[in-house]
């Protein structure tokens, strides 16, 4: 896929978030072009009337002042330093961050501020900054989440077809921990009838622990209009069963919640992490905030 990146500044760097269990988002680049099927940023490119099939990733929005932005939010002096999520939207380490670097000067603005954040992402690119990490890390609370959904090569081929493999993704959060940086495992999303198995479940908890991994949560996949048709559509090559267990999940999550929390639970009792382990509400198509802009 030709990628266009569209170089354009912004007026705001931090995002006011609702209905997440965060209350502020950053987003340095967006769109993203790791293509994943199960994106639930999808669902909103599609209620905005944005491409939301395969040409969503095709356009890259690249805000190029986004660090000068950000470092003035920071300094007013309203600013309370509550936690903010960076990559809520879009991964902050996609390839483009290893051009415009917009990622990482971000994080030396939360450091100079010593304010708070975390990162979510699947790019290992994230251990060119381990030692700015471990520095911000020194002066305010700062946490990654790498999001390993599952270990399985052939699932993770299918349905995140532009990103690093996930065992990478492993090796980078130690290289994290090693330097002092918390950093934790997102297992999202359990894909229904694809990674759902109790054995796939456990594996990406035993690796997870083994690479030191400060936690590890779970989520359900969503499938809300825009991610629902392209997650069926581009998983028709995984065999009738998926299609099967995902429709069954989907016209009862409370029992597929249900039964994927014992399966993880279990998981998580045999590879105990140290901050245990949750999981999310599936299906739900009523959060319709999105993190940000």
């Amino acid at each position: 896929m030709r990628v266009e990146y569209r170089e354009e500044p912004c007026r705001n760097a931090l995002n006011r978030v609702r209905g997440m269990p965060f209350a502020w988002s950053l987003n340095p680049y967006m769109g993203c072009v790791h293509q994943c099927t199960f994106c639930y940023v999808r669902s909103f490119e599609a209620r905005a009337e944005r491409p939301w099939d395969d040409r969503y990733g095709a356009s890259i929005r690249v805000k190029t002042n986004i660090a000068d932005v950000l470092r003035r939010e920071l300094a007013r002096a309203s600013w309370e330093r509550e936690t903010a999520v960076i990559g809520a939207a879009t991964d902050p380490y996609q390839p483009a961050e290893g051009r415009y670097r917009l990622t990482r000067a971000c994080i030396e603005a939360f450091r100079d501020a010593a304010s708070p954040f975390s990162i979510i992402t699947r790019g290992p690119l994230i251990v060119r900054d381990v030692e700015l990490l471990a520095e911000a890390a020194s002066r305010a609370d700062v946490s990654v989440t790498f999001s390993v959904p599952t270990l399985d090569d052939e699932i993770w081929r299918r349905t995140e077809p532009g990103t690093a493999p996930p065992r990478q993704r492993l090796r980078a959060l130690k290289q994290l921990v090693d330097a002092g940086v918390k950093a934790g495992v997102g297992m999202a999303p359990i894909l229904p009838g694809l990674s759902d198995k109790p054995e796939l479940l456990a594996a990406v908890v035993r690796e997870a622990r083994a690479a030191g991994a400060t936690g590890v949560w779970a989520n359900l996949l969503h499938l809300q209009p825009g991610t629902r048709e392209h997650f069926l559509t581009r998983s028709n090559g995984t065999g009738p069963s998926c299609f099967r267990a995902t429709r069954r999940c989907i016209a009862g999550a409370r029992t597929c919640r249900a039964a994927t929390s014992t399966r993880c639970g279990n998981a998580c009792a045999r590879w105990p992490v140290s901050t245990g382990f949750a999981t999310g509400a599936a299906y739900d198509s009523s959060r319709r905030n999105r993190p940000s802009s």
